[in-house]
């Protein structure tokens, strides 16, 4: 791209360029590139943290197959997980928790990436926190992190896998909720709905009044998916 050297782009203050590079890297990894071959002002803003933290990471199903085999995207994306890119810290924290059993570790890259808005490991978290048994805290903390995602209306889109669930990790406690203890059967209802292709099973808990009875009927999706 050629640029005439009376135009006004040479007098665009460096943080305007650090804005407009942001907001292209949360488009795609393509466009951010583009715009760093276009000048130099462009190209150096692109190398911000910020930049690289707000990067936009395909899924793995889209990413080119060529990119683990080149050098460059190997760097670059080591550039945005040293950033805190909250997409690839909770891909890492996935990794962590269930591949290698570090679970604080796996729970503090979920926080991170939870910090900076990244639904699903804000679910993720929710999830970890609540199926604790040893801090009644934390699991407080899980069910708050629930609270705000039903708020949101983020529920829906939220899933992540996670290993087994015993009757401990159960979140509503209360003796005069008349759904407390059957969100395993309604889990097997929808399950078994599903596999009929009924219209039953759709609405998870929707219907269920005590959050706390929804938050353990995700718990049971939680840990039971294929």
């Amino acid at each position: 791209m050629t640029i005439d050297c009376c135009s006004n782009i040479a007098f665009i203050p460096n943080d305007i360029w650090e804005v407009i590079a942001i907001k292209v890297a949360t488009d795609s990894i393509q466009s951010l590139c583009s715009l760093r071959m276009s000048c130099k002002a462009a190209h150096d803003a692109g190398e911000a943290d910020i930049v690289h933290r707000s990067v936009s990471i395909p899924p793995p199903h889209a990413t080119p197959w060529w990119w683990c085999l080149n050098p460059e995207a190997k760097t670059f994306f080591d550039r945005c997980m040293a950033a805190g890119n909250p997409e690839l810290l909770f891909r890492e924290a996935l990794r962590e928790l269930f591949i290698r059993r570090n679970e604080n570790v796996g729970i503090q890259m979920l926080n991170r990436a939870s910090s900076r808005g990244h639904a699903a490991a804000k679910y993720a978290l929710s999830m970890m926190l609540m199926l604790r048994t040893d801090y009644n805290v934390e699991k407080q903390k899980g069910l708050e992190l629930y609270r705000e995602l039903d708020a949101a209306g983020l529920l829906a889109g939220s899933e992540v896998q996670m290993p087994r669930i015993e009757e401990q990790h159960t979140v509503c406690a209360s003796p005069r909720c008349s759904t407390r203890g059957h969100m395993p059967l309604l889990y097997d209802y929808r399950r078994r709905a599903a596999e009929r292709n009924s219209v039953h099973a759709f609405g998870r808990a929707a219907h269920i009044p005590c959050i706390q009875c929804r938050a353990d009927y995700d718990l049971q999706a939680f840990v039971n998916l294929p």
